[in-house]
């Protein structure tokens, strides 16, 4: 027995070395934009969770039978294609996403699928520490700055504010608000979108129940950002420019925030009232 365990170890070394060795430069730069980029700050509370998610499931996973697939590794095969054709195409989220997929073809080719079944949720939660590729990213950051620009726009004539949009530029008789990339309200989007997951996670077992509690924290978010336009506005016309930026603008997006979690609690309250029926092991895995 002692053997064996050494030799367990042994292996679990030399797979650790061999996966710094191939991902070490990925994995700095992947934690280099998440200090850097506001969008994805919540990268670095990403793995803590996940490995909670993993340490939860220890006793399902000691109980699993451990069947190896050799299927694992033509997914670890292909994952590493995947990252051989992101650093050649300088493609940062290939690169990125074969992370996840080396993991799994490993635990496919060592433990087989139930292990992989019962980790599956924890290594899909990871995708969310990944920042989305620029053309996406770019295409969803625009339609929401418009978003927040008209409802900004609506709100502040419904407090009969004189005011002109052009798109995402809303003029005001003393000066102008352009809500740029950064006010887009992606960066709260993803952030909402991550606490939902985990928001639903601990709190119902039921995965349709989930899935809607994360899906309503998209209108939540855009709702919330609209707020905040609208409310930058406002301020700038009764207080002056200096309003619309500085401590204000970036203390509003704090409390916008909050607000924005205290609507997605009450969106899973709703959710309950209409479906109260729980199933008994809150918590578990899917």
């Amino acid at each position: 027995m002692p053997q064996i365990t050494l030799k367990k170890v042994a292996g679990f070394l030399v797979l650790a070395v061999c996966f710094a060795y191939l991902y070490h430069p990925i994995i700095t730069k992947l934690v280099h934009d998440w200090y850097t980029d506001d969008n994805y700050s919540h990268g670095f509370l990403i793995i803590p969770i996940a490995l909670y998610f993993v340490w939860e499931r220890r006793a399902r996973l000691r109980e699993a039978e451990r069947k190896p697939s050799s299927l694992g590794l033509a997914v670890v095969l292909g994952s590493l294609a995947v990252l051989l054709a992101g650093i050649l195409g300088s493609e940062l989220f290939l690169t990125r996403i074969s992370i996840l997929g080396t993991i799994a073809g490993v635990i496919l080719f060592l433990y087989g699928w139930n292990h992989l079944k019962i980790l599956m949720f924890p290594l899909t939660f990871l995708i969310l520490m990944i920042p989305i590729p620029a053309i996406i990213f770019n295409r969803v950051a625009f339609p929401l700055q418009l978003l927040a620009s008209r409802f900004g726009e609506m709100a502040l004539m419904l407090f009969q504010i004189p005011v002109l949009r052009e798109g995402n530029v809303i003029n005001l008789a003393n000066t102008s608000l352009e809500v740029a990339e950064a006010c887009s309200g992606i960066r709260s989007l993803i952030s909402l979108l991550t606490l939902g997951i985990v928001l639903g996670y601990f709190t119902d077992s039921r995965i349709c129940v989930r899935i809607v509690l994360a899906i309503g924290t998209i209108p939540i978010a855009i709702a919330a950002n609209g707020i905040r336009v609208a409310g930058t506005g406002i301020a700038a016309h009764y207080y002056g420019p200096d309003a619309a930026q500085g401590f204000f603008h970036s203390f509003s997006g704090w409390i916008i925030f909050i607000a924005a979690f205290l609507m997605m609690f009450i969106l899973y309250r709703v959710i309950i009232l209409i479906a109260p029926e729980k199933s008994s092991a809150i918590g578990e895995s899917q």
